[in-house]
């Protein structure tokens, strides 16, 4: 039998039972909108859901601390001090996955500019990871560099606050960068070394560069520097210093309060912190707390796909039952194909094409109706929506797209729906090509 023959054939006996056709391929075309919208519902609850925890920072960076709290035995929490040094860093940057490895020191100071100063916080790293860690853009002057390290960088607010009191006047300045001249000096040892006849520590800025407005408030009224700068700085200040506390200030140089770690991807994160805390340290990041949500997200996707596959077995047995039908209804029309010398496989190939067929048509349809439902579910059901990030551990995001159908899914399930079209009809095929001409012949359908 040709094919196009095989073809007129199938089209034909569907065509001459409309009402059961149409009846089996509705079925299929509830069973491919089930699927579709289950998983552009799982795929857009999961999409936002993630773009709100990258939201609020990166995803990938690991922090360990000198003081670190956690519960013991008893589930108390206890604080825990951990040695943070050069040693450690250089053993934490031989581990797979991290791209970048950063000691981190905080130091109080005083921002001066002439009889005006002001109270900040600067934050010391390695200038070389500063890329890594995805610090903003500069609306002026540069970050420093390997090469040229000897820069500040302000935060975007760190400038607005300069002040002195004449009397009871406060009274304020704003900063011109390109006027006035910064200088600042470390709070350590402040009131210990006053009036002890030694020339304080002062450093006037000569580099700079400011952070443009951001989101990030770390980027706000923070300054930053870069670490073998900043150790050659306090090493003067150091000197400046009465001998006790010179020494405290040259230890403190052997040690961090902070490393800070850069992971390549979200998903070696916790593999990155077991290592770590292998090595005997305890480890900090929001991945440890967002990682549980993360299992709930595709613990839901997983319940949204099982719905809608239910759909499809329904759609399955529908397009069975159908088939099944269609031979007791054909049993004649068997016989005489074969008393004509029609090939067994030919009988088979016929039942499987009006099967396929049906599947087809369904799932064509099916995934032209979801896209229509799935743009009315974003326009008029984005508040339910939006309800059921609540249970991963998000929040509704006004005008944000919950129902999000990925480009290979149309696709997928279009194969799905013909593959279960075929499947279902292969159990008739079987048994139209098993009965019996003679008895065919015979029979009054």
């Amino acid at each position: 039998m040709k094919i196009s023959d095989l073809i007129k054939m199938g089209l034909r006996n569907l065509g001459r039972r409309k009402a059961r056709t149409a009846l089996t391929v509705i079925g299929v075309v509830i069973g491919t909108i089930s699927i579709m919208l289950m998983v552009a519902i799982g795929q857009g609850l999961n999409y936002n859901f993630e773009q709100q925890i990258m939201e609020n920072g990166s995803m990938t960076i690991i922090t360990i601390y000198t003081n670190s709290w956690a519960p013991d035995s008893d589930g108390n929490y206890q604080q825990y001090t951990q040695k943070l040094d050069d040693g450690l860093v250089k053993k934490i940057r031989e581990i797979d996955h991290v791209r970048a490895v950063s000691p981190v020191i905080e130091k109080s100071l005083q921002l001066m500019c002439g009889k005006y100063y002001t109270w900040g916080q600067m934050k010391i790293m390695d200038c070389s990871t500063w890329e890594d860690f995805g610090f903003p853009e500069l609306e002026a002057g540069t970050y420093p560099t390997p090469e040229n390290n000897e820069v500040i960088v302000y935060g975007f607010d760190s400038l607005n606050n300069f002040y002195y009191y004449q009397g009871r006047i406060r009274k304020t300045k704003e900063i011109d960068l390109t006027r006035d001249r910064i200088s600042f000096k470390f709070d350590d040892y402040y009131e210990e070394n006053q009036g002890s006849g030694k020339k304080q520590f002062n450093y006037v800025i000569r580099n700079y560069g400011k952070i443009a407005p951001c989101d990030d408030w770390q980027y706000s009224y923070y300054c930053y520097m870069d670490l073998e700068f900043y150790k050659k700085l306090y090493k003067e200040y150091a000197y400046t210093l009465g001998a006790a506390n010179r020494k405290k200030a040259l230890k403190a140089l052997e040690e961090y309060q902070s490393i800070q770690i850069n992971v390549d991807s979200m998903k070696n994160v916790t593999k990155v912190q077991e290592e770590i805390e292998a090595l005997g340290y305890r480890t900090e990041s929001d991945m440890q707390y967002i990682q549980p949500m993360l299992d709930t997200s595709a613990m839901l996707q997983k319940v949204f796909l099982a719905i809608g596959a239910v759909a499809f077995v329904v759609a399955a047995i529908n397009i069975a039952n159908t088939m099944i039908m269609s031979i007791y209804e054909r049993t004649k029309e068997i016989g005489i194909m074969k008393v004509l010398g029609c090939y067994i496989r030919d009988i088979k190939k016929l039942f499987l094409f009006e099967a396929g067929i049906i599947g087809f048509i369904g799932g064509l349809m099916g995934v032209g109706l979801s896209y229509l439902l799935a743009h009315l579910l974003n326009k008029y059901g984005g508040k339910f929506l939006g309800s059921l990030t609540s249970l991963i551990g998000g929040s509704a995001q006004e005008g944000a797209a919950y129902c999000m159908i990925p480009f290979w899914l149309p696709f997928v399930a279009l194969v799905v729906a013909v593959m279960v079209g075929v499947f279902s009809g292969y159990i008739p095929a079987r048994r139209a090509t098993k009965i019996s001409a003679i008895e065919a012949m015979k029979s009054e359908g």
